[in-house]
């Protein structure tokens, strides 16, 4: 898998759904921006979703997950807060504690467990509670 298109690819999608979530629903580019942004989630899924459902099965095994191993795109938040910029000039994005799917794990039971898909560089977070991220599968792993 070539994470740095994959990396590119997952930032466009993030992007979009930023766009998407500065619109309301009645603007005039709503359903525009929408249907490009579900185009890109279904080339994203024909691209890496046989790789990445493998990646999510490992990590699922990994942190002893409940759950079954959902689409891979359903691991990209709804809304990604950009916050500074990357040594190589990349924007690096915040969560918030409510994004990402919701898992429930022998290994941290009592406590809010979502996984999510980070660009910049690409990996997948683990956020237990609503301060606690690791990162779980990524580039540099």
């Amino acid at each position: 898998m070539d994470l740095k298109q994959l990396n590119k690819d997952l930032e466009a999608i993030v992007l979009k759904k930023n766009e998407l979530n500065a619109l309301t629903y009645d603007h005039k580019d709503y359903d525009d921006v929408e249907e490009e942004l579900h185009d890109m989630e279904d080339d994203f899924l024909d691209a890496y979703g046989d790789e990445l459902e493998e990646v999510l099965d490992q990590v699922h095994v990994k942190i002893d997950a409940d759950n079954d191993v959902l689409l891979p795109i359903a691991y990209v938040g709804a809304y990604y807060k950009p916050v500074s910029k990357n040594a190589d000039g990349s924007q690096l994005f915040e969560i918030a504690a409510d994004q990402g799917v919701l898992v429930e794990s022998g290994k941290f039971k009592n406590t809010d467990t979502r996984l999510i898909f980070l660009p910049n560089p690409v990996r997948l977070i683990l956020t237990t509670g609503k301060d606690k991220k690791v990162v779980v599968w990524g580039e540099g792993q």
